[in-house]
């Protein structure tokens, strides 16, 4: 049995029903072309495979990838499932044929680069149309905008929550506790699925996406500073002064409309 690599950020799934809500959230069939980042033992895959859809598995490690091979020889020589050896943040979507919203990620990633596949994904322009992953659980906190100290009705927003809400719709499907891998990792897990991925909170509102993130990243520059600070010379003061007394943390998606429109 292949044994995890910390260099790599390895932690296997060993749970069945974790893996069973994985499936369900994507709603997987066998029209699906999946994408699946950091296979592992080929936990995840073997689930994927059964409902006949096609997987194509990305796996930087060359002795999981020879692991795979083995264990997965005949699904790999009918087609259903492409296995390539690459790091994940080079993957080349022409390379592959995959076209906008015409598949589906779907992983238990390495979470030392959660930030970066998010990134990478969410603002491609070969955009998956549904994204199930499951991440560290106060990554998922993170994204729908609560934390540790969490009060019902109140919301702290994130760079990443904002990031995430801009492109698609995120929901927690469950918690996974840290005993369900192997090895353990220090922290508790959840799935996240995040649907309708595109870009029609952009068109939708005619902002143009590249000023948009220019002006969030400058809001978010220094946590401790109000808006007005942050924003200074950016946006009217006529405008800012609605934020006057916010952070950053404060505002939601449509908030940073308001600001980016004027």
């Amino acid at each position: 049995m292949m044994k995890p690599r910390k260099s790599l950020g390895q932690h296997f799934l060993k749970s069945k029903d974790a893996l069973r809500k994985i499936i369900q959230a994507g709603q997987v069939s066998s029209d699906d072309v999946i994408l699946e980042i950091g296979p592992g033992r080929g936990a995840l895959t073997k689930q994927l495979l059964a409902f006949g859809c096609q997987v194509l598995a990305v796996e930087k490690d060359k002795e999981l990838v020879q692991y795979l091979q083995e264990k997965f020889q005949n699904e790999i020589k009918s087609g259903k499932l492409k296995l390539i050896e690459d790091d994940i943040l080079n993957f080349d979507f022409k390379t592959y044929n995959l076209e906008p919203r015409t598949y589906k990620l779907i992983s238990n990633i390495p979470y030392n680069i959660t930030g970066a596949i998010l990134k990478k994904f969410l603002s491609s322009s070969v955009q998956p149309e549904r994204m199930v992953l499951l991440v560290q659980k106060e990554v998922a906190e993170r994204i729908m905008g609560y934390g540790p100290r969490r009060k019902v009705g109140v919301n702290k927003e994130s760079i990443l929550s904002i990031s995430v809400k801009a492109y698609g719709e995120p929901k927690v499907i469950d918690r996974v506790p840290r005993r369900y891998f192997s090895p353990e990792p220090k922290v508790d897990s959840a799935i996240i699925a995040i649907k309708n991925i595109s870009r029609e909170f952009f068109n939708r509102n005619d902002i143009n996406e590249e000023k948009f993130w220019q002006i969030v990243k400058k809001g978010f520059a220094h946590k401790r500073k109000k808006l007005a600070g942050n924003l200074k010379n950016v946006i009217p003061d006529a405008v800012l002064a609605k934020y006057s007394d916010k952070r950053a943390e404060d505002l939601t998606l449509d908030d940073w409309i308001g600001l980016v429109s004027n």
